[in-house]
């Protein structure tokens, strides 16, 4: 359920990993979505977004970053994420508000419609220390103790790849990741070489 009725736009830079095989099983190939379920039954992931340009209402939010990790069961009737979201400390507690309500979806719109509303627990909404590199063969998320991803390898299609997350419209490039880690309890993996995801973003309100 969405709550606000403020005006917004962030856009920037997303990567994401997950504990799939890639290509993940969760990309549109060639403009189509060719299969189904994650690679293990059960999709444990790291997502991240680096602002930009930003806004919230008038409030600015360039430069700041956001990290979501969470998973879901695909067993589960409607594959509900369940998750923990991690804003940027550097952010003050206004601009923290703000990137909470875009990124778990209460302000509805494009981050709402993409991914949000699958989200049917927030575990914690934690202020951290947050660096992200989203620099081709280079690409890493830090989130202080919490989350730790690298990853440097593309791997090759023929097709274009797109991700729902960022939204279809926002063509991106498929990685395999070297290392994804998360650390918060409940959420908690250690994976070699599985799935990423590097594109564009470009989320608004619905007015």
């Amino acid at each position: 359920m969405t709550s606000t009725s403020t005006g917004w736009r962030v856009a920037g830079s997303y990567f994401e990993v997950c504990n799939c095989e890639a290509i993940c099983p969760c990309r549109w190939q060639g403009g189509r979505k060719v299969t189904t379920g994650s690679s293990y039954g059960v999709c444990e992931f790291a997502l991240s977004w680096h602002i930009a340009d930003g806004r919230f209402d008038s409030l600015p939010l360039d430069g700041l970053a956001v990290v979501l990790a969470g998973r879901y069961r695909d067993d589960e009737a409607g594959k509900p994420w369940r998750v923990c979201l991690y804003v940027d400390a550097r952010a003050d507690a206004t601009q923290q508000h703000a990137l909470a309500e875009i990124f778990t979806g209460r302000a509805g719109g494009t981050a709402y419609r993409n991914y949000a509303k699958a989200i049917a627990e927030v575990y914690a909404i934690r202020p951290a220390t947050i660096e992200l590199e989203h620099r081709r063969r280079r690409w890493s998320i830090h989130a202080e103790r919490y989350v730790s991803v690298r990853a440097s390898e593309p791997v090759a299609s023929a097709q274009a790849i797109t991700c729902g997350i960022p939204g279809h419209d926002q063509p991106g490039e498929e990685l395999r990741a070297d290392r994804m880690t998360i650390d918060d309890p409940p959420l908690g993996i250690d994976v070699h070489g599985r799935c990423g995801f590097a594109a564009r973003f470009n989320y608004r309100s619905d007015h």
